[in-house]
């Protein structure tokens, strides 16, 4: 798997493959410095070859892992947004609207995270 369309053309439903893209495309268009790699078969977004936040879609939802750290800092709002969380992910149903500013948020807090870092994933 080596593109963005290669990785959408495995999600059988239409609607989630294009529903998927929607969020990727905003991602690179709201954060034109980082870039979009797919690694381990899944996208992810990178900035100064360092991992940010990566996305894979199940039957019932998508899945979006920023670092774990990170991620940490914004259980609270993502409990709030409706979306339920693991230690390493949080999950937005197919029927759920995407909250764009949280998701900016939390990006926004990835990449200054990130900063200075030399490695791909976080110490």
């Amino acid at each position: 798997m080596k593109t963005l369309q290669d990785y959408l053309a495995k999600i059988p439903n239409e609607d989630h493959q294009a529903r998927l893209k929607h969020v990727i495309d905003w991602v690179l268009e709201n954060f034109p410095e980082v870039r979009l790699e797919i690694k381990w078969n899944q996208p992810m977004i990178t900035h100064n070859g360092t991992f940010i936040i990566s996305f894979s879609a199940s039957s019932q939802h998508f899945s979006v892992a920023p670092e774990r750290q990170v991620l940490d800092e914004f259980r609270d709002r993502l409990t709030e947004a409706g979306y339920s969380h693991s230690k390493a992910l949080f999950r937005i149903q197919w029927t759920q609207d995407v909250d764009y500013a949280l998701l900016e948020d939390i990006i926004e807090r990835s990449v200054e995270f990130k900063k200075g870092s030399k490695t791909f994933w976080a110490k």
